[in-house]
């Protein structure tokens, strides 16, 4: 398959090393603010402007969003999606992937991470270097899922959440939408939407509703 990555910043760089691991044709990246025509050995084929453009010239190109933090992936995602473009996944060699878990479209897998039986894996989600997600785990889409993070046997993670490096869920707990956990906190209860927590126990800090 060929791909254009969107994103030339650090996390695009290792999305683009998994798809060189895995001898994937790179057409190029795009980026909004971007001034190189070339960047990591590829062409930069300009910004969200010349979508149209893209998808035209490269008809049977898959993309994906390269970008760590959530909310400006989901921008991203929003006007790809009004253009009609198709998504891929970049798996790792070296990640672990049950066959029975689902990944789903724009959803990449970093380096050593392992995803366990029967997890279900959303849309545009990053599973960082070396995290594990443990058996019927359920993390919905534009979830970042930092490097080092162990999420236990039926976590569930809300939507566009981010859970910081190191972090560790037990078993059955679940993180609110749009939640940031912080580096290796430790979550032991429920957590709503749209807080900030930290510590070990995990205790809530900051109400992000306003």
């Amino acid at each position: 398959m060929s791909y254009i990555v969107f994103g030339a910043g650090g996390h695009a760089k290792v999305v683009v090393e998994i798809l060189r691991s895995r001898s994937e044709t790179i057409l190029g990246v795009m980026d909004d603010h971007s001034e190189e025509k070339v960047w990591n050995g590829l062409p930069v084929l300009g910004g969200a402007n010349r979508i149209y453009e893209l998808k035209v010239r490269y008809p049977d190109a898959l993309f994906l969003v390269a970008i760590g933090d959530n909310s400006t992936r989901m921008s991203i995602v929003a006007q790809l999606d009004k253009a009609g473009i198709r998504y891929g996944t970049a798996v790792h060699p070296s990640a672990v992937v049950a066959s029975d878990a689902a990944l789903g479209e724009g959803t990449v897998v970093m380096p050593m991470a392992v995803i366990n039986s029967a997890a279900e894996i959303g849309n545009h989600v990053i599973i960082n270097t070396a995290a594990t997600v443990d058996h019927d785990c359920r993390i919905a889409n534009f979830t970042h899922i930092s490097p080092g993070v162990n999420l236990a046997g039926g976590v569930k993670v809300g939507e566009a959440a981010h859970i910081g490096i190191g972090a560790a869920l037990i078993p059955g707990v679940t993180v609110g939408a749009d939640t940031i956990v912080g580096a290796a906190s430790c979550v032991i209860r429920d957590l709503p939407d749209r807080v900030v927590a930290v510590g070990c126990p995990a205790k809530i800090i900051k109400n992000r509703k306003g």
